[in-house]
């Protein structure tokens, strides 16, 4: 009999305890009972998993980029793209298109040269997409002896091991 009265209160004291937990969780303005002073509008629930194997596609394509192969480029990307470029530019459209605009661009440079600093997996547990942001130093010596060198931060999403979307934050080194 004492069994089942603590199973009878204890079961209570677990409800309350997965429902204000899951509150918690669910209100993004708040984080261990600290008020924020911003609400986000998309989301702050993000976990890690992602697969490997999509982050080998967006670490691949800087490499394929670096290398000049733009074949293989295409090969990481679905067949339409969303890019936000760190210079302004901005397409949404078939990515036989933008391999075209990005084949003129790759053509005057001479040499790229990337240093990978860090990639982080971000899966949104809100809408379940899957994230990967990376952060880099590109050397860009184009065919003209002109030298060009930043450090990025780049957001990569993914789609059935394609990136679907792609957008660029560049900060200059002098």
């Amino acid at each position: 009999m004492k069994k089942y009265i603590f199973t009878f209160l204890a079961l209570p004291v677990l409800l309350v305890a997965c429902n204000s937990s899951q509150q918690t969780n669910a209100d993004s303005s708040t984080a261990s009972g600290i008020q924020m002073p911003y609400q986000a509008s998309y989301t702050t629930e993000f976990n890690n998993n992602v697969s490997d194997s999509d982050v080998l596609t967006v670490l691949n394509s800087y490499k394929y980029w670096e290398t000049g192969d733009l074949n293989a480029l295409r090969s990481t990307l679905a067949d339409s793209i969303v890019v936000a470029g760190a210079n302004g530019f901005k397409f949404s459209g078939p990515t036989d298109s933008l391999m075209k605009m990005w084949g003129i661009q790759r053509d005057s440079l001479s040499s790229v040269t990337i240093t990978m600093d860090v990639w982080l997996k971000n899966h949104s547990v809100k809408d379940s997409l899957d994230f990967i942001n990376v952060w880099y130093k590109e050397i860009d010596t184009y065919k003209n002896g002109k030298v060009d060198s930043a450090y990025y931060e780049d957001d990569n999403a993914m789609k059935d091991g394609k990136i679907t979307w792609f957008s660029s934050h560049k900060q200059v080194l002098k």
